[in-house]
C-alpha cells in the first residue's frame, strides 16, 4: 500500500473506469485498481471532474466489478526507474523488464510524461550524421538533434531501412557513438524478432534499450510505450551525456490507440475519427528530441509511421509533417521494382540538411550536388509521364540522355544493399558520375570550380547504359 485505498467503482466502459473523486486526486496521478481476488491492474487518472475521476486501466477489466473493486491513489505519476544498466536491457510497453533479468537497481525514477525543452535552452542541430545510405546522406541528411520520420506504407521495407540505420549511424565529426532506444508500438512478433536478432547479429544490442508492446498487447499500453522510451533516451543524453538515437514505430499504431481512448472517452471527434488534440498530442512526444545548452548529449529521433492506403495527406502523417524537421517517404513503385531502399526522390527533404552540410562537415560539393540531383531527378519524372503519352522514340536526344540518367541514378544512387556501409564522400562520387551522363551545361546548380575538381573524366568511366567505374 502507497496511497488510499477506496472501496467500489461507479462504471466500467472497456478500458475506462470511472471512480468517486477523491480529495487530492490529480491528472496523470498512478492509480492500482484491484479486483475481488486481490489482482492488480496498474491504471493512470485522464480525467477529474468534481465528483468523480475516470482511470484508464492499462490492460484487461475482466474481472472488475462495482461493488467490490477497490481503487489505490498513489499521488504519483507513472515513472521509471532508470540507470547505466538501461542498456541493453528489453522493457515491455510500462517500463517493465521482459528480458529475464531483474529490475534496474537504482534509486532515481523520472515522470514518463516529461517536460517540454524550453525553446530558450535548445542549440541550434547542426553536426552530420552518416548513416551510409546515400539517399539519406546526399539528399536527405539527417542532422544531430533532428527528428526526421519515415513515411512508409504496409508491407514496405521501413523497420529493414531503420534497422540499417541503427547499425550504421555515426558522427562524422567525432568519434563518440550512438545509443539507440528503440519503441515498438502494437508491432507483431515477427518484427520484435527480427528488430533482437537485428541488434545481436550486428553487435549493437549492449548499446540498446528496446520498449516493446506488442500487438497483443493493450492498446492502451501504447500511449505510455513511447514517454517511457524518450524517458529511458532523456536520462542517456542529458544526464549520462550520451547521443541517443530513438527509433519509434509505428506512430500509425500509436494513433489509432489514442482515437481508441478518445471514443471510449465520447469526446468529439476531429478528421477521420481522430480527437482534436491528436497536432499537440504529437507534438508533445516529438519535441522531446534535440539538443540542450550545458549538456554534451543530444536525441535524434526518427519516428516512422505507416500511410493508411499510402495516403500522405492522412492526419497522421499531415500533422506529423508540420511538427517534425522533414520526411523520409518511401515508394511503392520503386519497391516494386526490387530497389532497396525505396526512397522517394522528391517527396523526401530534410529542412536541417543546409546547416550539416559544406566545407569541414562534409564536402565543399555537397549542397551543389544535391540540388542538381533533386532538378535532374525531376525533370526525369516529367519527361517520363511525357513518354508515356508520345512515345519514347519521339523524345529530343537530350530527353533521352535525361531517362539514361534517371535509370543510373535509382540503379547505382538510391539502390544500395542493405548492409552497404557508403561514406559521404563515396556517396557524392556516385552522383557526380551519374550526373556525368548529363552535358555540362545542364549541370547550372553546380559551381564551375567544382564541375572541374569532381566531375568525373571521360577516360575515368566505362560508359554501357548505366555508368559503371573503370575496372
Amino acid at each position: 500500500m502507497k496511497g488510499v485505498e477506496y472501496r467500489g467503482v461507479k462504471s466500467v466502459d472497456g478500458p475506462i473506469v470511472v471512480v468517486k473523486r477523491s480529495e487530492n486526486v490529480a491528472y496523470n496521478e498512478t492509480v492500482y485498481v484491484r479486483d475481488r481476488f486481490g489482482e492488480k491492474r496498474t491504471g493512470r487518472v485522464i480525467d477529474v471532474s468534481d465528483e468523480v475521476a475516470i482511470v484508464q486501466i492499462f490492460g484487461s477489466t475482466t474481472g472488475i466489478d462495482l461493488k467490490d473493486t477497490t481503487v489505490e491513489f498513489l499521488e504519483e505519476p507513472l515513472d521509471l526507474r532508470v540507470g547505466p544498466d538501461l542498456l541493453g536491457r528489453i522493457f515491455n510497453g510500462l517500463g517493465e523488464p521482459i528480458d529475464g533479468f531483474a529490475p534496474i537497481v537504482s534509486s532515481k525514477k523520472i515522470n514518463v510524461n516529461g517536460n517540454p525543452i524550453n525553446p530558450y535552452a535548445r542549440i541550434y542541430p547542426r553536426d552530420f550524421i552518416q548513416t551510409g545510405i546515400s539517399s539519406i546522406d546526399g539528399m536527405n541528411t539527417l542532422i544531430r538533434g533532428q527528428k526526421l520520420p519515415i513515411f512508409s506504407g504496409n508491407g514496405l521495407p521501413h523497420n529493414r531501412l531503420a534497422a540499417q540505420i541503427i547499425r550504421q549511424a555515426k558522427l562524422r565529426s567525432t568519434d563518440d557513438q550512438f545509443v539507440m532506444v528503440f519503441a515498438g508500438m502494437g508491432i507483431k512478433y515477427d518484427v520484435a524478432r527480427f528488430f533482437r536478432d537485428t541488434f545481436e547479429e550486428s553487435g549493437v544490442l549492449s548499446k540498446v534499450v528496446m520498449f516493446e508492446s506488442l500487438a497483443d498487447a493493450p492498446s492502451i499500453e501504447r500511449i505510455i510505450t513511447p514517454r517511457c522510451a524518450l524517458t529511458a533516451a532523456e536520462y542517456l543524453a542529458y544526464e549520462m551525456g550520451m547521443h541517443v538515437l530513438v527509433v519509434l514505430t509505428d506512430m500509425t499504431n500509436y494513433c489509432e490507440a489514442l482515437r481508441e481512448i478518445s471514443t471510449t472517452r465520447g469526446e468529439v471527434p476531429g478528421r477521420k475519427g481522430y480527437p482534436g488534440y491528436l497536432y499537440s498530442d504529437l507534438a508533445e512526444i516529438y519535441e522531446r528530441a534535440g539538443r540542450i545548452k550545458g549538456s554534451e548529449g543530444s536525441i535524434t529521433q526518427i519516428p516512422i509511421l505507416t500511410m493508411p492506403n499510402d495516403d500522405i495527406s492522412h492526419p497522421i502523417p499531415d500533422l506529423t509533417g508540420y511538427i517534425t524537421e522533414g520526411q523520409i517517404v518511401l515508394d511503392r513503385e520503386l519497391s516494386q521494382k526490387g530497389m532497396y531502399p525505396p526512397v522517394a526522390g522528391l517527396p523526401s527533404l530534410s529542412r536541417l540538411m543546409k546547416d550539416g552540410i559544406g566545407d569541414g562537415m562534409t564536402r565543399e560539393d555537397h549542397a551543389n550536388v544535391s540540388s542538381q540531383l533533386f532538378a535532374s531527378y525531376s525533370k526525369v519524372k516529367s519527361i517520363r509521364n511525357l513518354a508515356a503519352i508520345i512515345g519514347e522514340e519521339e523524345l529530343s536526344t537530350l530527353d533521352k540522355l535525361y531517362l539514361k540518367f534517371g535509370e543510373a541514378f535509382e540503379q547505382q544512387f538510391l539502390t544500395q544493399g542493405e548492409y552497404e556501409n557508403r561514406s559521404s564522400d563515396e556517396t557524392l562520387d556516385i552522383g557526380w558520375r551519374v550526373l556525368k551522363i548529363l552535358p555540362k551545361d545542364e549541370l547550372v546548380r553546380i559551381k564551375p570550380e567544382y564541375i572541374e575538381k569532381y566531375l568525373p573524366k571521360d577516360d575515368d568511366i566505362v560508359d554501357s547504359g548505366i555508368i559503371k567505374v573503370k575496372a
